[in-house]
């Protein structure tokens, strides 16, 4: 028999729909360890986002998951604004997450250190929120991402349509300093654009049939898949009528900790664009063909990925059984 380490992530997450499809596959994979989970303001409040992570802690039975309390705002100083007719109020369509306890005030951002410290050189980041979380930790403590084994970012758009400018993708464009800033002192991120994670949706036929697996087996949180995509594709069909289903931006990401050979990727220079104008948020790489480019840290962009072993592959994991 063949017993397999699982990969060890922490997530820091804004908590929408797409976040919290990417943990429950987590919750599946025999491949992956939760070690830690960062809650932000972004989709949702972070005040929301730690009841629903909590929620999750106690649907699931992993309550010795820590829970990190993040970012309330971005390091701009602006109000976030929140988008529930996305992603609901709580990051769960049309569900709100019942607690047995209330959850008490609590800051405890210092455990970021604890939980890569405690695995040193093991954990992967697994950022797929805003980046004002990682980038606070980066000023904080310098030296951390020297001990992180790898870092996922959900993020950007690189000579592709924005989707929260013409231009820009939201979780570069809602805080993009701290995007900038990562990029400018992480070595080497692995970058999920919305030039590929556009193309990870879940068919409803898939959907369907894993709501009914679920079902058969009595499983409460594999239930949560049909309703929360369904009410996360409404609004994505309703803006887009030709779109097939709501893209699962943040599963993409997470699924490449375990089959980053599905994917292929460029290495090239990227900033994140600091201006205030209409070029707010931009993501910018140098992809010309010379032999001296742009005076950016380079980073592994995302192009391309496997995405019929993509559907195959999560449809399978999702009937592991817990």
């Amino acid at each position: 028999m063949v017993c397999t380490i699982a990969n060890k992530v922490l997530f820091i997450g804004d908590f929408g729909i797409d976040d919290i499809v990417a943990l429950l596959y987590a919750f599946y994979s025999k491949d992956i360890e939760i070690v830690g989970v960062v809650v932000d303001y972004g989709n949702i409040s972070k005040d929301n986002a730690t009841r629903t992570a909590t929620y999750l802690s106690e649907l699931t039975g992993l309550t010795n998951i820590p829970i990190i309390g993040g970012a309330v705002r971005p390091l701009t100083g602006e109000d976030p604004t929140y988008f529930p007719e996305i992603h609901g109020e709580y990051g769960l369509g049309p569900i709100t997450p019942d607690l047995s306890e209330p959850i008490p005030e609590f800051e405890n951002f210092h455990e970021i250190v604890t939980v890569i410290e405690s695995n040193p050189n093991e954990v992967m980041i697994v950022n797929v929120g805003r980046l004002t979380s990682l980038a606070t930790a980066v000023v904080l403590y310098p030296n951390l991402l020297l001990q992180v084994k790898e870092l996922f970012i959900m993020g950007g758009a690189f000579l592709y349509p924005g989707n929260a400018t013409p231009i820009a993708e939201a979780n570069f464009y809602s805080d993009h300093y701290a995007a900038n800033l990562v990029l400018s002192k992480a070595q080497k991120a692995k970058i999920f654009p919305l030039n590929i994670t556009n193309y990870a949706i879940i068919p409803d036929n898939y959907l369907k049939e894993l709501d009914k697996h679920f079902t058969s087996k009595g499983d409460r949180t594999g239930m949560l898949l049909k309703p929360i995509i369904d009410y996360y594709t409404k609004w994505y069909k309703q803006r887009d009528p030709s779109i097939s289903g709501g893209p699962m931006h943040d599963l993409l990401t997470i699924w490449a900790v375990v089959n980053s050979h599905y994917f292929e990727f460029i290495e090239k220079p990227v900033k994140v664009s600091t201006e205030s104008d209409d070029a707010r948020g931009q993501s910018i790489g140098d992809f010309r063909s010379f032999k001296e480019l742009a005076d950016y840290p380079t980073h592994f962009i995302a192009t391309k990925f496997d995405r019929a072993y993509f559907l195959e592959d999560i449809y399978y994991t999702f009937k592991n059984e817990k």
